[in-house]
């Protein structure tokens, strides 16, 4: 899930989202986002809940942009 936030509030909002049940890892990015999260969901379905319910209640939240990935190459 790419993540934009308020400005000056990156570093707040990626501690908060570490707290998310699903949450693996997430980086600071430069573009139009300003964090990318990996999150690890067993049903697919749920995952608009959980982007809603999760990840767009925290403060300074702006706005997601949702990457499904489905299978790993080049796995080291």
């Amino acid at each position: 899930v790419m993540v934009k936030t308020d400005p000056g509030h990156g570093t707040e909002v990626a501690n908060k989202i570490a707290d998310v049940e699903t949450f693996s890892e997430a980086y600071s990015i430069t573009g139009q986002y300003d964090l990318l999260v990996k999150l690890y969901v067993e049903d697919i379905d749920g995952l608009g809940r959980l982007i809603e319910r999760d990840i767009h209640a925290i403060p300074h939240v702006r706005e997601t942009f949702t990457i499904l990935t489905f299978e790993a190459f080049g796995t080291r």
